[in-house]
Parts: C-alpha cells; structure tokens; sequence
C-alpha cells in the first residue's frame, strides 16, 4: 500500500513540476515576444517589410524600382499628416473638453493616464507615428 501512495505522490509531483514549467516558458516566452513586437515596433517593421519583398520574389530590376516607390508613397503619407496634424489636434481637444464635462474628475483623470499609457506603448505621442519601412 505504501509503494501505491509514493506513486501517487510522485504522480501529483511530475503533474506540478510540468505545470510549473509550463508557465515558466510561458513567462518567458511572452517576455522575448514583448521585447520583440512591443519595445521595438519598428524593428518588426522593417522585417516585415523585407519579408514582403522576398516573398514577391522580385527580380534584382524590381527590387530598387519597388523601393523608391514605396519610399515616396510614404513620404507622401508622412505630408499629409504633418498637414492634417492641427486639424487633428484640433479634434483632440474639443473631444477632450467634451469629455470633461462628462467624466467625473477622477474619471478624467484616469482616462488621461489610460491615454497616455496606450500612446507610449504602441509609440505614437502628439506628433503621430514615426514610419519606417
């Protein structure tokens, strides 16, 4: 009966070990995928961007024609929201005096900091997003 115990507890123990492990590598994983996608967003940009060059296959001709393509398209981008920028902070503080006549000052207050978090976390401040390739 004894031996039939210390298997069972053997048993429970692998089953805790496996788990805990798991949420290790977990943990660890999603550390390296935050370093990866989230603290360097634009790193991930340009991966992604040379991967959809490569997957077209484009000929050593295409390949600078592409380029210089795109690269103006988004230095057109880049324009207009320069251009658009007072218009659109423009909208950002009638939304914000309407919001404040609506939240409670706590509520204001969270939803400030809210804003300001989800800004420095996906890298776009006042000035919009930094494009690169």
């Amino acid at each position: 009966m004894e031996i039939g115990n210390r298997n069972k507890w053997q048993l429970r123990m692998a089953v805790v070990a496996i788990f805990t492990l798991g949420v290790v590598a977990g943990a660890l994983s999603w550390n390296l995928y935050r370093e990866w996608r989230v603290e360097r967003p634009l790193e991930g940009r340009r991966e992604r961007f040379e991967h959809l060059l490569n997957r077209l296959n484009l000929t050593p001709e295409q390949r600078p024609q592409v380029e210089k393509i795109l690269d103006e398209a988004r230095a057109q981008f880049i324009e207009v929201r320069k251009q658009s920028e007072p218009r659109m902070q423009e909208v950002r503080q009638q939304t914000d005096q309407r919001l404040q006549t609506v939240l409670t000052t706590q509520q204001w207050e969270q939803f400030k900091q809210m804003r300001d978090e989800m800004r420095s976390r996906y890298g776009r401040g006042r000035g919009g997003r930094e494009d690169i390739r």
